[in-house]
């Protein structure tokens, strides 16, 4: 009950988000079209040597394979990169719990971040860490990859593996508003007070705030509603076993009744009575 209530609250913050993240996204889209040959180093395409997964894992157990399938796909898409330099940035006490123990280097871990409502500025935070590791003059990161649970259903989370960093033009240009003319399809085009490179360069920090933070929205109300559905699994198992054990118990006790019954009977019997 307490997860369907949180997840009901979830859920609707995931709706709000979501046309706020996809309409930056048209924006950055258009504003990528009128930059040219805009520089910034969010968009620099490097190698794929060296790897940061974020990890957005849940503080708590207790909700069925949510967790057990988010290391799984860390753990593959490690064995999928051999020979190249893969490192974690933890968010959720489950993903950081489990890969202290294993070979694999922690360069950042957030706790305690999902298991209260999440804020923009806690997400704020942890991208610009990220940015900071990304653009730094001595970082060797070449790309930076999020991995997390998208909401779906109550009963259906999808993982999801999706590039945070270098931000990808193609994905840019995928999201492009576009609008039917006779001509074909043409680019919906906005009026700018300030150059577009101006603005684009102010608005690509943000965008990975708000893909992160959106990435955070969808993970927790995945958690609840992964929850929700084991907890309810739980009960109707706890039920069956109770169901199975008065049973079993039944029977045993109607079965002591007639042996007694029958010993006081073949008593009474043997002595003539």
């Amino acid at each position: 009950m307490v997860a369907a209530a949180r997840l009901r609250r979830s859920q609707e913050r995931v709706v709000a988000a979501r046309p706020y993240a996809n309409t930056m996204t048209r924006v950055l889209a258009r504003l990528a079209e009128r930059t040219g040959d805009f520089h910034h180093p969010l968009l620099d395409q490097r190698g794929d040597e060296h790897v940061v997964i974020a990890l957005v894992t849940a503080d708590k157990g207790l909700c069925g394979g949510f967790n057990t399938n988010l290391i799984k796909t860390a753990q593959q898409f490690i064995r999928e990169h051999p020979g190249k330099k893969v490192e974690l940035v933890t968010i959720g006490r489950k993903g950081r719990d489990f890969f202290r123990r294993r070979p694999v280097n922690i360069i950042g871990e957030y706790v305690n971040v999902t298991a209260r409502t999440i804020d923009h500025e806690d997400a704020a935070a942890i991208a610009r860490d990220l940015m900071t590791m990304y653009t730094a003059e001595d970082s060797t990161i070449d790309k930076v990859y999020m991995i997390y649970n998208e909401f779906k259903s109550v009963l259906s989370q999808r993982v999801t593996t999706r590039q945070l960093l270098p931000v990808g033009t193609e994905e840019l240009d995928a999201s492009a508003d576009k609008v039917q003319t006779p001509e074909g399809e043409v680019g919906v085009d906005y009026i700018y007070e300030q150059p577009p490179a101006k603005i684009f360069g102010e608005l690509l920090p943000r965008y990975v705030e708000t893909q992160l933070f959106y990435a955070l929205l969808e993970s927790t109300a995945s958690e609840h509603g992964a929850r929700m559905t084991a907890m309810d699994s739980a009960s109707k198992n706890a039920g069956e076993v109770i169901e199975t054990l008065t049973l079993n118990m039944n029977r045993v006790r109607q079965a002591s009744i007639t042996r007694e019954i029958i010993e006081v009977v073949s008593g009474a019997q043997a002595l003539g009575v």
